[in-house]
């Protein structure tokens, strides 16, 4: 027992032995720490300026519009460009763009018009970073460490995402929300100055110019810009093994943007009859099973078979959102979601690890951001059908969630081709 314990640990902490991924690993984590720090700081100094929900919404709207659609340009560039070149220019323009609206909100000349503008150049931006940063890894760690090296990205994006808000928050309390732009800006000119240090896996056939920037030089013929992008979207969806992939994070999506926010709110205060602290338990719960799901799955020395593992995942989810329109305490509802969350942290170490050792690096980042526009297309519709549901209960809405993961794991397993993926 102790020596299966000693080599899980040695094997999960294999990557954090490579200068370059802990150069990732610290990018990863400023980029994502930043992320947060800017949706509080936009947050706070809008309603502060007008007072005005509605204000709020057009400017995290400026934000997120750009950065939907222009992730499929972002995940084209990565695929011709430097993936980590990429992400430095991305993090610097972001650490500039924040300096700026930091300095203007100190002058006290900020206006909700150029929040929009600054929200929108920070979400144009921020589209040409995630597909980037999703791609790279394989550049940097060997194929066999993909699993346990995406698990320690993985923990520490969850922490940032925690991390990124909270301390957001005690700056803009104990300052301004200006000086919060300001600390958002050094984070990511320090993520940028990580990501340039990185230095790529020499690849066979690779000469010493395209080592040292991880990427091969763009020929005169290339394709257009919109000839790659349509190349990427033919490449995700004619492999069926791409596309389930892509149907299952779909519907975990739907399951998971409207149940765990308006479903959790909703389940919190109306059928456990608690406050926010029950709410801030539900979500810790689920956080922490899905670090935990993370750890685990990274630190096993398996290559499971990926198809089997989503079909499992997806009726693991189902029954535990059936269960959670059925149970009427908030312990049973805290053990439920916790075993929901390390069922999606276990598989999405082996998802991904699937994608980035699979998918011809050419067209990687494409696929990649494929994923992500899709996911940005199923959020909102899910947010806006589980707020509809929940007028009538938690339990209609948990039920049309149950229903559709049901359905999901069924097509997986009719599948032969997509069974028996590995």
């Amino acid at each position: 027992m102790a020596s299966t314990l000693v080599d899980a640990r040695s094997r999960l902490s294999a990557p954090a032995r490579l200068p370059s991924f802990r150069l990732l690993w610290l990018g990863q984590s400023l980029s994502l720490l930043g992320d947060g720090f800017s949706y509080i700081a936009f947050s706070w100094i809008t309603l502060g300026l007008t007072g005005s929900t509605l204000a709020l919404g057009y400017v995290l709207a400026c934000q997120a519009v750009p950065r939907a659609l222009l992730t499929l340009v972002g995940g084209s560039l990565s695929d011709t460009w430097s993936a980590r070149r990429l992400m430095a220019l991305s993090s610097w323009a972001r650490a500039a763009l924040m300096a700026a609206v930091g300095l203007a909100g100190l002058a006290g000349s900020l206006t909700v018009a150029m929040l929009c503008c600054a929200a929108a150049a920070f979400g144009a931006v921020d589209a040409f970073f995630q597909p980037a940063r999703a791609s790279v890894l394989p550049s940097v760690v060997d194929r066999e460490l993909l699993a346990p090296a995406n698990a320690l990205l993985a923990v520490a994006a969850k922490v940032s995402a925690v991390l990124g808000p909270a301390v957001g928050g005690m700056v803009v309390a104990l300052a301004d929300a200006p000086v919060a732009f300001l600390v958002d800006g050094v984070c990511f000119a320090l993520c940028g100055l990580c990501v340039s240090g990185i230095r790529p896996l020499p690849r066979p056939g690779a000469d010493a110019a395209d080592r040292a920037d991880g990427g091969a030089a763009e020929p005169a013929d290339a394709p257009s810009l919109a000839a790659r992008i349509r190349a990427g979207l033919r490449y995700a969806f004619e492999d069926p093994r791409i596309r389930t992939i892509l149907a299952v994070d779909a519907a975990v999506t739907f399951c998971q943007a409207g149940p765990f926010t308006v479903g959790f709110a909703t389940l919190a205060k109306v059928d456990l009859q608690g406050g926010s602290a029950t709410l801030g338990l539900l979500n810790g719960a689920l956080a922490g099973g899905a670090m935990l799901g993370t750890l685990v799955g990274g630190a096993l020395d398996t290559r499971p078979r990926i198809g089997l593992l989503i079909a499992a995942l997806a009726g693991w989810l189902s029954i535990g959102t059936g269960l959670l329109g059925l149970v009427g305490n908030t312990a049973g509802a805290l053990a439920t979601v916790l075993a929901m969350g390390f069922g999606m942290g276990f598989q999405g170490v082996f998802g991904l690890s699937w994608i980035q050792r699979t998918i011809d690096g050419s067209v990687l980042s494409r696929v990649i951001s494929v994923d992500m526009v899709i996911g940005y297309a199923v959020a909102p519709l899910s947010l806006i059908v589980c707020g509809a549901l929940a007028g009538s209960g938690t339990g209609p809405m948990f039920a049309v969630s149950a229903v559709v993961l049901a359905v999901t794991g069924l097509g997986i397993l009719s599948s032969r081709t997509v069974r028996e993926m590995r």
